[in-house]
């Protein structure tokens, strides 16, 4: 047991139950590393001790006891070389069903399903999120979709009753499309496709936009379309555009865009695009915020590479595409914080907060202020953290560095998301989307060299510290005597 009381993994992890849903899979889904093969009875899995087997019996069992608010059944993905012969698919395609299957009944005698009424059919409840197998093959992906809507023996229905279909016991579908990348691109090395250097787009990969399609609509034709669709390990928010028009995406992870802070880059980009974009890029401030770079195609960078030199004296906020609060209030001292406004970055980098009572973090605390007035109950703006400041944190190898791009990139992605809605929203122009999805693809650069250039760089810092750091400083102080000496000899 994690921690005590009804929901020990949110409790662990720190997340409220009332306010996140916490989601429980075996395998790192952005891990597209070579593994052992997996068995019978169980897949082979990276843990903190190495590879490791588990079981769909202790899967079970770890679900049950974490109770996470999503589970995803064990799916036997093959991480072993590509491709796959025919027998290996057939093997893939039924574990994951007899998987799924033993989860269900599992579950089904453990805490039995609560009915509602949900039209056009009756369902059960169920927190199920299937992984869909079937690898790169178009007949296997179909064949697995077409084991879940086929009727139960009598056997099963009584042990996986109220279901009369596999189906009706799955919540959602989910892509992981690092494994589909690796099955796509044989000739990848195995480096470039650990998770650990997973840091930008990889320009070596084979596979085009509508391949993946193709491998996910095969997996969906025979499903219920009323049933949500996630998708793991999407690369570009021209890839999350594409897979959102051709297959009908409903949810994607964040994890490009938390990597992207692990290399520098604060992403600035804005969907639908702004009709002025150039107006967009100088507004709000007294400080001049330059637009993203412009590659040879004429496109923008989707962000700024922090690491880069010529951002060592850029004291404006992160992202041009949007205003800081501050920026917004004007010279005024007090505004309370808008709601609602899509044109403010409302990260913690960009629209800092000044808190309106004094934190206290513990007993001492309270002594120390307990004759402090408090101050009005009204948030204030303080000035946003400039792109020098976050240079300087980066080249120091500072931890709030990451913490401030991190927040900020959540929020870029979380208002392109936003944009997105309100764009499918217009309910008068069915084609307003594909228009303001090719608008943005003719804007924003897809080949995503800041990516590139932000990764280089971070490797070169990372290689400036460490053992034999103080040695190759003196070796470059001898070689450039005019710059002066910083480590006494």
């Amino acid at each position: 047991m994690l921690q005590p009381g009804s929901h020990p993994l949110h409790k662990f992890l720190g997340y409220a139950s009332s306010e996140h849903i916490v989601s429980m899979s075996a395998r790192d889904p952005f891990d597209g590393r070579g593994m052992p093969p997996n068995g019978k009875d169980h897949i082979s899995t990276y843990c903190i001790r190495g590879v490791r087997k588990l079981s769909s019996s202790a899967w079970q069992e770890y679900t049950d006891i974490c109770n996470p608010d999503a589970v995803v059944p064990l799916s036997d993905t093959p991480f072993t070389t590509p491709p796959q012969s025919q027998k290996r698919l057939t093997k893939s395609i039924e574990r994951s069903v007899t998987w799924l299957a033993d989860l269900l009944k599992y579950r089904a005698k453990s805490q039995p399903y609560q009915m509602f009424n949900a039209a056009p059919l009756y369902h059960a409840a169920s927190n199920v999120l299937l992984h869909m197998a079937g690898g790169v093959s178009l007949q296997a992906r179909k064949a697995f979709a077409e084991n879940l809507v086929e009727s139960l023996d009598e056997r099963d229905i009584e042990q996986l009753r109220p279901f009369h279909r596999l189906d009706d016991g799955v919540a959602g579908y989910v892509f992981d499309l690092a494994p589909l990348r690796t099955a796509l691109s044989p000739g990848l090395s195995s480096i470039v496709r650990g998770v650990s250097d997973n840091l930008g787009p990889q320009p070596d990969l084979s596979e085009t936009p509508s391949e993946l399609s193709k491998l996910l609509q095969a997996s969906l034709r025979p499903l219920p379309p009323n049933k949500p669709r996630f998708i793991n390990s999407a690369k570009s928010p021209h890839e999350m555009l594409r897979l959102m028009r051709d297959v009908g995406i409903d949810l994607f992870d964040a994890h490009w865009v938390q990597r992207a802070a692990d290399i520098g880059i604060a992403l600035d980009f804005q969907f639908p695009i702004p009709q002025y974009p150039s107006e967009s890029a100088s507004a709000g401030g007294n400080i001049q915020c330059a637009a993203p770079k412009v590659r040879g195609g004429g496109k923008f960078d989707l962000g700024h590479n922090l690491y880069h030199t010529c951002y060592s004296h850029d004291h404006s906020r992160l992202a041009s595409s949007f205003l800081d609060g501050l920026s917004l209030q004007g010279k005024s001292d007090s505004v309370a914080v808008p709601e609602g406004s899509h044109s403010i970055c409302p990260c913690g980098a960009c629209s800092p907060i000044r808190p309106s009572a004094i934190v206290r973090h513990s007993i001492v605390d309270d002594l120390s202020f307990s004759d402090a007035p408090e101050s009005p109950h009204t948030s204030q703006f303080l000035p946003p953290y400039a792109r020098s400041y976050i240079h300087h944190l980066l080249h120091t190898h500072e931890m709030s560095a990451h913490s401030l791009l991190v927040m900020h990139n959540l929020s870029i992605l979380d208002a392109f998301l936003t944009g997105v809605r309100e764009v499918l929203a217009r309910s008068d122009d069915d084609k307003a989307f594909i228009r303001e999805m090719e608008k943005f693809c003719d804007m924003y650069d897809e080949s995503m060299v800041v990516f590139d250039e932000g990764r280089s760089h971070w490797v070169e810092v990372e290689l400036a510290r460490g053992k034999g750091r103080l040695a190759r400083e003196k070796v470059k102080q001898a070689e450039r005597p005019s710059v002066g000496t910083s480590i006494e000899t």
